[in-house]
């Protein structure tokens, strides 16, 4: 009993320390109650559950009889009031937790009151403590907050960077601390095993800052500023180094890892070319998320060899953006980095770069001319194997005038058109084998199924298909023609004699092209169906080959691969002239 009664007086001798002077009164403390246990064995429980997270908790029997648990005190009762809507606008303490005073506790039994040491017959007047030499005092709240007040506008955006950097924050990096910034600072706070007040104090932002440098330097992350691209952006540097420009690219290069930096003018349609020429770039896995709207895109690619990330947005007239790309060994590193790529890519003035600052890139036309350029009288466009030997189905629109036509850059001649389903069949002049041959797919699948579209749809400029997913919309065709099919697919002029295939890998049709009197709306296309293209090969002595009933869907990867294997480019050598 006489351990316990000295017990309760440490408390009271406290609780009368801890009381304010106001000039006429004494003030009472202030609390935030976060919890109520009726019992004081699951309140000692929860208090060390507690306790993992703020070092400033406190517990006491209520004059009710049941148990609290209170974070405290604070002198000012302001304070206090802000310190509880930051935890509980970060989602730290319960919602219903609100701020008490100091009356309504009684006794504490959290921290949990130590023995008193024997004391001595007679005790001298103690002396003030004296802080060791050199150490610091710590700092209070208000003495944070005050230090907070005089930071900068940039000191407060290297804040809101350095969290986001550690993945504690992911809003705008714009200086105005807010719920959002508050939050993040109390989730790290409580990670490092302080309070989380919200607010940090001068120690804690040299802490954070130094991290985070010393985690940036390791990586060799600089910021670069490249005036000629209008592009502002860290990347690291230990890892690339500039190589040259061939606009719209900024080359920065390394062993391993490879930087472009997107910068030209255009509109819509030249971002909607940049964006097919960077899937078709060898250095864009072809599994990944893709996504295309009206003013930007992104694009993921992931396979056992590399990872791919690559965006740009369109704001007015000018596409700026970034692809990196870099060994999936390297995951773990080349993650943070890119992390921090995102953070950082900021578009800086009004210019994007000059065509003529290096020669245009072959893959990089996708857009470059789109648009500018009178289109050859012959363009080119895509055809597909139908046969071991080398023959070709292609549109029949689109070499009806021509002289010799090839299939990529070898002559061939044309076997037979059928002008009523638009296609036509080239025979090489010397047979070759081809990497694949396509399977056809008499009955279509219901409308809604997933279908991919493989094409040249910048054959001018790039030497690989494009593959585009898109979507079977009807089993006939615009103006309802029974043979043909409907498509809810991005569909260029390039596309127009490829192969439209199943998600298991079989041709269902071949892509017509659109007619010279009509303009279709975007993502709207339409193909003649593998079935009577079958029946008409069969009459004229081929044999196409045909797909089993039931085959398994492939992965994506598999798809492209397969659809590129049976695609070609389909050109014209020369062209015959009318009359």
């Amino acid at each position: 009993m006489a351990g316990i009664r000295r017990a309760v007086g440490r408390i009271l001798a406290g609780v009368a320390a801890g009381m304010i002077w106001t000039g006429s009164v004494w003030a009472e403390p202030t609390w935030i109650q976060i919890e109520a246990k009726p019992d004081l064995p699951r309140a000692a429980d929860r208090a060390r559950d507690w306790a993992e997270g703020f070092s400033d908790l406190g517990g006491f029997r209520m004059r009710t009889g049941w148990y609290a648990l209170a974070l405290g005190p604070f002198a000012d009762p302001a304070e206090a009031q802000a310190r509880l809507d930051t935890l509980r606008a970060a989602g730290l303490i319960p919602e219903d937790s609100y701020l008490a005073d100091q009356a309504g506790y009684r006794e504490q039994f959290w921290p949990a009151p130590e023995e008193e040491a024997p004391q001595p017959q007679e005790t001298a007047t103690p002396e003030a403590p004296v802080a060791p030499q050199g150490s610091v005092p710590p700092e209070t709240l208000a003495e944070s907050q005050a230090a907070e007040a005089r930071l900068s506008r940039s000191a407060r955006m290297e804040l809101q960077s350095a969290l986001q950097w550690l993945g504690f924050y992911d809003g705008a990096i714009d200086g105005a601390y807010g719920p959002g910034t508050r939050a993040a600072i109390a989730r790290w706070q409580n990670a490092q095993g302080a309070s989380a007040t919200g607010v940090f104090s001068s120690t804690q932002r040299d802490d954070l800052l130094a991290r985070v440098t010393t985690e940036r330097a390791a990586l060799g992350l600089q910021t670069i500023m490249d005036d000629k691209a209008g592009i502002s952006i860290d990347l690291p540097m230990t890892q690339v180094h500039f190589d040259r420009y061939d606009p719209p690219f900024a080359f920065y290069t390394g062993p391993d890892v490879t930087v472009l930096l997107i910068s030209r003018t255009g509109d819509r349609a030249a971002l909607a070319g940049l964006y097919d020429t960077l899937q078709s770039l060898s250095l864009m896995p072809v599994t990944g998320e893709r996504k295309l709207d009206r003013d930007g895109f992104t694009l993921e690619g992931a396979d056992d060899h590399r990872h791919a990330h690559a965006q740009a947005g369109l704001s007015g007239g000018l596409i700026k953006g970034f692809l990196i790309s870099y060994p999936a060994s390297a995951e773990a590193q080349m993650g943070r980095t890119l992390a921090a790529m995102k953070a950082s890519f900021r578009p800086v003035g009004s210019a994007a770069l000059d065509p003529a600052l290096g020669p245009a890139l072959a893959v990089g036309r996708a857009d470059l001319t789109r648009g500018t350029l009178p289109a050859p009288a012959h363009p080119a466009q895509s055809g597909f194997y139908i046969d071991a030997s080398g023959a070709v189905l292609t549109a029949a629109a689109g070499i009806a005038q021509c002289e010799t036509p090839l299939i990529e850059d070898l002559p061939a001649k044309i076997t037979f058109r059928d002008p009523d389903l638009g296609i036509a069949v080239l025979t090489p002049e010397q047979a070759h084998v081809p990497p694949g041959v396509a399977a056809l797919r008499a009955p279509l699948p219901a409308p809604g199924g997933k279908i991919a579209l493989a094409g040249f749809s910048y054959p001018e400029a790039m030497t690989a298909p494009v593959v585009t997913l898109g979507t079977l919309s009807a089993a006939s065709g615009i103006d309802g023609q029974p043979q043909n099919a409907r498509l809810s697919v991005r569909m260029l002029p390039g596309d127009a004699g490829g192969p439209v295939l199943d998600a298991a890998g079989a041709v269902l049709g071949m892509a017509l092209p659109a007619t010279p009197d009509r303009i279709l709306p975007e993502g709207l296309g339409e193909a003649v169906q593998a079935k009577p293209v079958a029946e008409a090969l069969l009459a004229r002595g081929l044999n196409p080959a045909a797909s089993p009933a039931q085959a398994a869907d492939l992965a994506p990867a598999e798809l492209a691969r397969r659809a590129a294997a049976i695609t070609v480019r389909v050109g014209c050598a020369e062209s015959r002239q009318p009359g």
